[in-house]
């Protein structure tokens, strides 16, 4: 190697996986103090997931956490979360079940469950996108027939921005046909991470299905996003008044290939209002690899 070559070891997990298969794989590196914006940039294009999350010494939480996908750096994400504490816990590395991490945006609480890992959202708001349902509606290959009746789309924020799109049924979400050119410009003009399109009619322990296309960063279709299952389980708590404390999301089952995923969200609930969440789940070493990069 070139003097100015290095090399780093990634690990890969898959997180929110359905009982130990599936799941949304995600990079995670140990010890990245030494490691600039642009190297981690560069790692996360090479890893080419979803997301690589960065651990590093934090003064304020228990880790400093950054998050990368393959074009930017990005302020919270979910299945790397998971994976990053999954892989602590497995080393031996967390002093007790409750931590935190220090991210771009602040620091957020991180609970350990057993074999699952959760991480803090904040209470969700909600942002009308009816003035654009039509544009929506095309960028996905649906008409208005194939909407939930009485179930608006809406924006939802517990910490990133995704737009909630709830179909009628099963079928429907599984032949919905992206544009992704359309998806990314409405994604840019609302903020978004992306779309998160979900329908109730699923199995009895599962309470939604959803798909997630975030063209804007990069990812077509995404297998488990725990930012996106906290506004997904605020909105049906909310607005379809599913009176209850913990859902349980399943994503990835429509990819090409599948990889079923199951995230688990626990709702804090005062007086009918949500003041905050916890979205998790399980993490599972599925690989390691060494990446190399210049300094």
């Amino acid at each position: 190697m070139m003097d100015n070559q290095k090399q780093v070891t990634v690990q890969i997990l898959n997180a929110f996986t359905e009982n130990d298969k599936g799941g949304n794989p995600a990079g995670v590196v140990l010890n990245a103090d030494a490691l600039s914006h642009e190297n981690k940039l560069t790692i996360a294009q090479k890893v080419g997931l979803s997301e690589t999350a960065f651990i590093s010494q934090s003064k304020t939480a228990d880790y400093k956490l950054d998050f990368y996908t393959p074009t930017k750096q990005i302020a919270h994400c979910g299945h790397a979360t998971v994976a990053a504490f999954s892989y602590l816990k497995q080393l031996g590395l967390l002093k007790s079940n409750s931590s935190s991490k220090e991210t771009i945006d602040g620091n957020r609480k991180i609970e350990i469950q057993d074999d699952l890992a959760f991480m803090e959202q904040t209470a969700p708001s909600y942002i009308d996108v009816s003035e654009k349902k039509n544009a929506i509606l095309n960028s996905l290959g649906l008409s208005k027939k194939d909407l939930l009746p009485n179930a608006p789309m809406q924006v939802v924020n517990t910490g990133n921005s995704f737009l909630l799109i709830p179909v009628k049924d099963a079928k429907t979400l599984e032949d919905i046909s992206p544009d992704f050119d359309d998806i990314e410009s409405i994604s840019e003009a609302y903020d978004l991470i992306g779309y998160y399109i979900f329908t109730t009619d699923t199995t009895a322990e599962i309470d939604a299905t959803a798909r997630m296309f975030a063209p804007r960063y990069g990812i077509l279709e995404e297998a488990g996003t725990g930012m996106a299952a906290g506004p997904l389980a605020s909105y049906l708590f909310h607005v379809l008044q599913l009176k209850k404390t913990t859902f349980k999301i399943q994503q990835g089952k429509y990819m090409s290939p599948p990889s079923s995923s199951v995230i688990e969200v626990q709702l804090q609930v005062k007086n009918e209002h949500i003041t905050g969440l916890m979205a998790g789940g399980k993490g599972v070493v599925a690989a390691q690899v060494e990446i190399d990069f210049t300094e």
